[in-house]
């Protein structure tokens, strides 16, 4: 069973991002509301991954389709104490096999939201992105982390850290417009979206910073929706109110940034984890852009983060539920 400790008190959280210990519990609690989405979860075959599952599924976040070798599965759970009696299993005998499977349970469509097992992020990701049996649409797939920084008053999405590695003007219209669906769809209002460089001024020696004022403009002209843009933005005037009032900028977006574009795979990944390893943050993980978003957890993600990768996830998914239509996810 689930316990108190693994997530705190999950259905006691406050108005979104205050405070900053209630912000998880928040988003789990709005995920409570709706209902359960179908989950394929592919190779839960350790402890903290099928966990994980079962403590969605125990809240009435998911309900879990389990993907794997059964026999592993199973003995994974008794030695654990991790009851899944009540949920569905379909064997697969290895790795690859569950990836291959859980992406075909989606496309039947048996599932509204997958999530990745104890397998690698590349042998799921390589399903996901095949040609004719995967999950692709015409939108760029890209990565968003949902991070709870103790020391930030609000909820940071940051995208894209782990799958775009330079990516052009084109995708990055992909990945912001992924990112403000996810925040928007979610029913968490109209998004400050801070475009991130090292400086604040467009500097053609800097790339991403015509980047980021291109993308501003594309906003301006609609080809980029439900979100409030501003960049350049280095990350000091993007999330501190003092920052940007020294350096003199005014707009809607500098100093309460609620997403963050960095300009390459390299910024975003140091940035998640210098928030993660020296201001204690949870980063949940979702992945955005395919037929389902794809609910992308690490194997030393703690259960809370797990849980909030989940309830985006689910609120996502109860948006695309209601919508019609919706743009590709």
């Amino acid at each position: 069973m689930l316990q108190d400790s693994e997530i705190g008190s999950v259905r006691s959280g406050g108005p979104f991002g205050q405070p900053p210990q209630s912000k998880y519990e928040n988003l789990i609690s709005l995920a409570g509301e709706v209902p359960p989405a179908n989950t394929v979860v592919a190779h839960p075959c350790d402890e903290t991954s099928l966990r994980g599952a079962v403590a969605a599924a125990e809240l009435g976040i998911i309900v879990p389709i389990l993907v794997g070798p059964v026999a592993k599965i199973t003995a994974v759970a008794k030695q654990h104490g991790i009851d899944i009696a009540r949920y569905e299993l379909v064997d697969a005998p290895y790795s690859e096999a569950a990836a291959a499977k859980a992406v075909e349970l989606i496309r039947q469509p048996r599932g509204e939201l997958l999530m990745k097992g104890s397998l690698h992020t590349d042998e799921l990701m390589r399903e996901v992105t095949a040609g004719t049996t995967g999950l692709r649409t015409a939108r760029r797939i890209s990565h968003v982390f949902i991070m709870d920084v103790p020391t930030h008053a609000e909820t940071l999405f940051i995208t894209d850290a782990p799958i775009n590695i330079f990516p052009d003007l084109e995708a990055k219209r992909d990945i912001v417009q992924n990112a403000i669906d996810l925040f928007t769809y979610g029913g968490l209002g109209t998004p400050r979206v801070a475009i991130l460089s090292a400086v604040e001024t467009v500097t053609p020696k800097i790339p991403s910073t015509i980047d980021a004022a291109a993308l501003c403009k594309m906003a301006e002209r609609g080809q980029i929706t439900g979100g409030i843009l501003d960049g350049p933005l280095a990350f000091d005037n993007a999330v501190s109110p003092q920052a940007a009032e020294i350096k003199g900028i005014k707009s809607a977006v500098a100093g309460h940034a609620q997403i963050l574009v960095v300009p390459d795979l390299e910024a975003g990944n140091m940035l998640a984890k210098n928030l993660t390893f020296l201001s204690n943050a949870d980063a949940a993980g979702i992945v955005l852009g395919a037929r389902v978003p794809i609910i992308l957890t690490s194997r030393a993600d703690s259960v809370r983060s797990r849980m909030a990768s989940c309830a985006v996830a689910v609120l996502y998914a109860h948006a695309r539920r209601k919508a019609s239509p919706l743009p590709a996810a």
